[in-house]
């Protein structure tokens, strides 16, 4: 008997995430050496972790054998005073893309629709055709979301609609007005999910101020990660911004201890570093000057992106990434975002980006010949 058979076909049609290359899986297929593989598919923080949370770490280690406060008691305390929300506003999850998945499980069901965006980031429609729901995707315009397109899509059967500010892959970015108005547009019985794991990047004119919209609107949720300016990626540590009847119904789907001990104690610590985060933010602004700069050099177009990675595109993008591969260099190849001329390179180190774009050179003069 094939087992397999026995998940409802909504289950078995799922196509797994398939997350950046680690640098160990490419050192192994290529026989390359780790430390001179330059890996900027992930988006991750070049510059590490905060120094204070790499104190906190390391003094956390010696209670690990103890499970986590399952409530993350701690952190929610310090997440309620940084954003002055409420304690019972906030639901936290191993890493942001938990927060999606909990309001997928949350509110979605057979039967029902969530909204989202082509070239929105993968985590969506998985969670969505998880639940059983079905998924309604709004052709993008100029690579950025139709919210207009969107309050078309709405019908009685629609619960959600997900939204990223900055988008991943494609770095484009809602004016605070279209959005703040398009939320207020949308029924009330529609829940709005606003992904904004990149808003540590964006300028002090362009930071969302979706937060302060809480007390307006009943039915957002607000999504943040500590893995992207925050760099701690490998920790699995984000958190949710809503209404507090909506955070409840959250946590009833939430597994206990889904924030270890350590992500937790790391977290309160990076949100009391505001120096590293501007340093990262700084380094980011360059790097991306860097990057676009070195693409206009090239010939290349690519997506102006508010974030910290940009899509550009290339002839036979499928092939580039294969020879940046095998010379040591690991971007993301976004064919599966329905772009598959481009590729996304997150930003890096100044002598990993110089590299990145000496290589990407070396593959086009080559190309051309």
């Amino acid at each position: 008997m094939n087992l397999s058979s026995l998940a409802p076909n909504y289950i078995r049609t799922i196509a797994p995430y398939q997350g950046g290359k680690p640098i160990s899986e490419l050192a192994r297929e290529m026989g390359l050496i780790e430390a001179e593989i330059v890996k900027l598919a992930s988006n991750e923080n070049p510059l590490g972790i905060s120094p204070k949370a790499q104190m906190a770490i390391e003094d956390a280690i010696a209670d690990i054998a103890r499970y986590p406060d399952g409530n993350s008691f701690a952190l929610r305390d310090a997440v309620s005073k940084k954003f002055n929300v409420k304690t019972n506003q906030l639901v936290f999850g191993n890493g942001s893309n938990d927060i999606l998945e909990l309001a997928a499980r949350a509110f979605l069901h057979a039967g029902c629709e969530a909204i989202y965006s082509q070239h929105a980031f993968a985590v969506y429609s998985l969670v969505i055709q998880a639940a059983g729901a079905a998924g309604v995707v709004i052709p993008a315009k100029n690579y950025a979301h139709d919210l207009d397109g969107f309050l078309k899509a709405i019908t009685p059967k629609t619960k959600l609609i997900f939204i990223a500010n900055p988008n991943n892959p494609t770095g484009t970015l809602l004016k605070k007005d279209a959005l703040k108005t398009f939320i207020y547009t949308v029924p009330r019985y529609v829940l709005i999910v606003l992904d904004e794991a990149y808003d540590e990047y964006l300028s002090a004119e362009d930071k969302s101020e979706a937060i302060s919209w809480l007390a307006e609107f009943d039915n957002l949720i607000i999504s943040r990660t500590f893995s992207k300016a925050y760099g701690l990626a490998g920790l699995r540590v984000g958190f949710g911004l809503m209404h507090a009847g909506v955070a409840d119904m959250l946590n009833r789907v939430r597994q206990p201890f889904n924030v270890n001990s350590i992500a937790q104690v790391a977290a309160v610590a990076s949100l009391a570093d505001d120096d590293f985060v501007a340093r990262s933010y700084a380094a980011n602004q360059a790097g991306m000057a860097q990057l676009t700069q070195g693409f206009t050099q090239l010939g290349l177009e690519y997506i102006p992106s508010s974030a910290n990675f940009v899509s550009f595109a290339v002839k036979d993008a499928a092939n580039v990434n294969q020879k940046l591969l095998q010379n040591g260099v690991i971007v993301r190849p976004i064919a599966n975002y329905g772009m598959p001329d481009y590729l996304r390179v997150s930003v890096g180190l100044f002598r990993e980006n110089a590299r990145f774009l000496e290589v990407l050179q070396m593959i086009i003069k080559s190309s051309a010949k």
